[in-house]
């Protein structure tokens, strides 16, 4: 499946959080059960992934449709809080993925110390929204992975107070997050980060 497809399945946010597990599937970023899918729909509610379903097999049973301000319902992935604040954040997000590829998971070990990645150079920051130029510095935040949502959460939040510029973060040692305006938009940044995170282990290993 390729992005453009994705883009013509329609705004049903079900649909595209459908889509979008089948597409990070074949892609090797959700092995397992793992990583989770969320889209805004038009009526302001968010169409999420439930918890422990095979993201490359996903059907309309798989994906449970919550409002943004009521908790998290059973059978909702533990990670669901931290879609939703993101959400409650930015109007502008329409989607968000959480994936958990091998390039994001192993990078965000080796620099979780430092607390971010900088990423600065490469022609392909272009496909970020709003970046112009190769020669934009990227900061992309790791926060060290934690079972307390509500904390985690919190502390995206403060991160995100203090001006990230870049539409995603990773969970040091579990994967990524981005998002976009779009299920499109946050596939993309999704893609464009994970080469990105293989260009500096590559140049690591050089």
């Amino acid at each position: 499946m390729s992005l453009a497809i994705l883009q013509a399945s329609g705004a049903d946010a079900v649909d595209a959080v459908i889509d979008a597990g089948r597409f990070s599937a074949a892609r090797g970023w959700v092995p397992a059960t793992s990583g989770n899918f969320s889209a805004r729909s038009q009526d302001g509610r968010i169409a999420i992934t439930a918890s422990g379903v095979d993201k490359g097999a996903l059907t309309a049973a798989d994906v449970l449709e919550i409002a943004l301000d009521a908790p998290p319902p059973a059978g909702s992935s533990a990670e669901t809080g931290l879609h939703l604040a993101l959400y409650r954040r930015h109007s502008a997000i329409g989607a968000v993925v959480h994936i958990h590829s091998t390039h994001a998971t192993v990078l965000s070990r080796r620099r979780g110390a430092a607390g971010e990645i900088l990423l600065e150079g490469y022609e392909l920051l272009k496909a970020f929204a709003g970046v112009r130029t190769h020669t934009t510095r990227l900061a992309v935040p790791i926060f060290p992975n934690s079972q307390d949502i509500m904390a985690l959460a919190e502390d995206v939040d403060r991160r995100l107070d203090a001006g990230i510029a870049a539409p995603g973060y990773l969970l040091a040692g579990h994967g990524l997050y981005a998002w976009g305006a779009t299920m499109r938009d946050a596939l993309r940044h999704a893609e464009a980060f994970e080469f990105l995170f293989g260009c500096e282990l590559a140049g690591e290993a050089a």
